[in-house]
């Protein structure tokens, strides 16, 4: 049987549109493989929230990524698959997000029986700084950052908004901005108030000292810096957080797992089993090629 060029082409096309096919299904199961690993080396139920949204854009117009409520829906839906003996592990790469998605995950966190450590690779902003307060434990490369959990009105940073009440007269200010400014002092009240019970929450079984914890929370919610500030790891090592530099090898080998993406994909992962005492996770044999996972009932 001979091929014509004509058949070559087609032949062609096939393969390169089932090639992004194969190479997504490869990648999905790198990303499986690996994380069974770090779980088998941890004994932890391991989650990943990652956000990459660098040079995302969509007809030259940047698009944002950040916890959303699918990702709550998603982390608690992992959270409840883990029995309560369990550690979690949670993998953050995060500018932050939502105010209600982000304090949902943390309460089911410090709600967990076992042990929480937060991984930071790179950094965790806003709301995902809000998530590693809720951690036992903040395992931070050394150049990772973390960031002000202060309250944004829409572009407007409350701090900023009720500083127009110190600094012009009442009879100066209009109807909208003094509505801003109450909204303002509400959001501070009760960003504060969840930032102080987290940390409460940690006392029993983490290295936060109760006389560290007011002044995490100004130093936190005050407003004093940008919101974009980073804070490094001797900064929140100073401030009395449970910060421990070094992270393993496999996190970053992970995080390569997950580059920029050219088209939409989860940014949960985790393996969606509920683990049984009678189903150990088995290592994996090294220098063995890659299989096809059977299906896990």
């Amino acid at each position: 049987m001979s091929f014509g060029i004509g058949d070559l082409f087609w032949i062609f096309l096939l393969f390169s549109s089932f090639q992004p096919i194969w190479q997504k299904r490869q990648i999905e199961y790198r990303r499986f493989r690996a994380l069974q690993e770090f779980e088998r080396q941890r004994k932890s139920r391991v989650i990943f929230l990652i956000h990459r949204q660098e040079s995302i854009s969509l007809l030259g117009i940047p698009i944002s990524r950040y916890i959303t409520i699918e990702d709550s829906e998603q982390i608690l839906r992992a959270i409840r698959l883990t029995p309560p003996d369990v550690p979690i592990d949670l993998i953050l790469h995060t500018p932050g997000g939502l105010v209600l998605a982000t304090e949902q995950i943390a309460r089911a966190l410090i709600r967990h029986p076992s042990k929480v450590t937060v991984f930071v690779p790179h950094y965790a902003m806003s709301g995902g700084t809000m998530l590693a307060l809720a951690a036992d434990e903040i395992i931070m490369d050394a150049n990772a950052v973390l960031g002000p959990v202060d309250p944004q009105l829409g572009n407007f940073p409350a701090a900023s908004i009720l500083k127009i009440l110190e600094d012009k007269p009442i009879s100066e200010i209009d109807d909208q901005t003094l509505i801003m400014a109450d909204l303002s002092r509400k959001a501070m009240q009760q960003v504060q108030n969840f930032v102080r019970t987290l940390l409460k929450d940690n006392i029993p079984r983490q290295k936060v000292k109760p006389e560290n914890i007011e002044n995490i929370v100004q130093a936190l919610t005050s407003g004093r810096v940008t919101h974009d500030y980073p804070i490094t790891v001797e900064e929140a090592t100073e401030m009395g957080l449970p910060i421990t530099v070094g992270l393993p090898r496999i996190v970053y080998d992970l995080m390569e797992l997950y580059p920029q993406p050219q088209g939409g994909r989860p940014t949960v992962q985790y393996i969606p089993m509920p683990y049984d005492d009678r189903r150990p996770i088995l290592p994996v044999p090294k220098g063995r090629p890659l299989e096809e996972p059977t299906q896990m009932r």
